[in-house]
């Protein structure tokens, strides 16, 4: 069929339109992409994302926040710093981020006491916190501690063989005590054998188990404390009695035994003196926690019905659990009819009760807060590296404190570094790159010369 030279113009106008339709389009879409930005993270523990309680902080800081990035030139730390301020952008647009050189400002920079590895200045309403290490736990910290500039201090007892906040080993609570001093947190220590009373600004005293008893006289000063409303972490051990007086004023009783957990061997953990914590029971503590936490060598506890508190069951132990009065070793039975008792047990509460007057580190009308755990080594040197202790101490803290708004921040490290490869996996995989893939390219290129040639 002949066309046309009309129905030919208007067939050239008609692709010419459709052109120029799908170029505007597509210009469009180029310029809202400079504009609006879709990301999705598909990390396995939303690593790239800030969490819930960050994007709220930032929400309830109407006022400018400045960080100033003292960090060399040409380093892959600020390209990492960038992308994590980034995020905290999309959420906070008045947030701004400047690198400076450290050489290119010596005296600034030995006025701000920063070294050749560098540090971040967090500036907000005229106070400044100084990190030298940034992620987004100690960045959204940084921020809550310059939106609340009032000081934190915990009180650790010691003189009785107890866990030191500042030691180094195994069994102390040093690495937990940096991470407190991390998030501005600061802890002393005090002998109450030395000392009369305990500090009018503690927030929160700490009590980890001594390997002594406390004397008559600490023991009515810790009970004092308590009794006028100061909040209390109460960790304590399998078989350690010299905390009995105080577990009988909260209404807490602790059992005979040692927690063991069957449980434990499906995480391939083979001591069964291992606790293992996955099912959390609604509390602000736990709130929107899923991590496992581990309890090693755990005493499971009893409340009574006539206690003052209001007792909630934070930590219970797993159905196949129960309370091993024998040595810890060999073939363990549950023994009906003994002293032991099946699972699930409890093994950490948490007590509240309100205050009708102002008590030690306490505001008026203010909650009394409470947490007694049955194992002192969860947030230990040793331990505190297990997948959620960390976190759950630092959720217990910030509770205890009533700092409310620090609880479900994430104390983030990056999954899934390393890829662990059994023998079998590895020869697998060298066998097939070595061999069979260089085999399948000969064969291809075989069959190929072979097809050509016979044409």
């Amino acid at each position: 069929m002949k066309i046309s030279p009309h129905k030919h113009q208007q067939i050239r106008l008609k692709n010419g339109l459709i052109t120029l339709a799908l170029l505007c389009m597509i210009g469009t879409l180029a310029w809202l992409s400079t504009r609006y930005r879709v990301e999705t993270d598909i990390t396995g523990n939303n690593g790239n994302s800030l969490s819930q309680a960050s994007k709220k902080l930032l929400e309830s800081l109407p006022d400018k926040i400045q960080l100033t990035a003292y960090i060399k030139k040409d380093q892959a730390i600020r390209s990492q710093i960038a992308q994590l301020v980034d995020r905290y952008k999309r959420h906070k647009a008045d947030l701004a981020l400047t690198f400076i050189d450290p050489a290119s400002q010596p005296e600034k920079t030995r006025e701000l006491n920063i070294d050749a590895t560098g540090a971040v200045i967090v500036e907000y309403q005229g106070r400044t916190e100084k990190l030298n290490f940034i992620d987004e736990s100690s960045l959204t910290n940084a921020l809550l501690q310059l939106a609340n500039a009032d000081e934190r201090w915990l009180t650790f007892l010691v003189g009785h063989g107890e866990r030191a906040p500042d030691g180094i080993a195994n069994f102390d609570l040093g690495q937990f005590g940096k991470e407190l001093d991390r998030r501005k947190i600061k802890a002393q220590s005090i002998n109450l054998a030395t000392m009369a009373d305990i500090p009018g600004n503690s927030a929160l005293l700490v009590i980890t188990a001594p390997a002594v008893p406390l004397l008559a006289g600490e023991i009515e000063l810790v009970k004092r404390y308590i009794q006028q409303g100061g909040n209390l972490l109460l960790l304590t051990d399998p078989g350690n009695r010299h905390l009995d007086a105080l577990q009988q004023l909260l209404g807490l009783r602790q059992l005979p035994g040692t927690i063991v957990d069957s449980r434990s061997k499906l995480y391939g953990i083979n001591d069964p003196s291992f606790v293992l914590g996955s099912d959390y029971i609604a509390h602000p503590i736990t709130k929107g926690f899923q991590t496992i936490t581990v309890y090693p060598v755990t005493a499971g506890l009893e409340i009574s019905e006539e206690t003052d508190f209001r007792p909630i069951e934070l930590l219970n132990s797993a159905l196949q659990s129960w309370t091993e009065t024998g040595p810890v070793a060999g073939k363990i039975l549950f023994d009906a009819d003994g002293d032991e008792k099946q699972g699930p047990l409890t093994f950490a509460y948490a007590l509240t009760r309100p205050l009708a007057s102002a008590g030690v580190g306490q505001d008026k009308f203010a909650e009394q807060r409470i947490v007694v755990v049955g194992d002192g080594d969860f947030l230990s040197n040793a331990y505190i590296g297990n997948v959620g202790n960390l976190d759950m101490g630092l959720r217990m803290i910030n509770w205890l404190i009533h700092d409310d708004r620090f609880i479900d921040i994430p104390a983030k490290i990056a999954t899934d570094k390393s890829l662990q490869l059994s023998l079998i996996s590895v020869a697998t995989i060298g066998f097939g790159f070595l061999v069979v893939i260089p085999l399948l390219l000969m064969g291809a290129g075989f069959y190929i010369w072979r097809k050509r040639k016979q044409r």
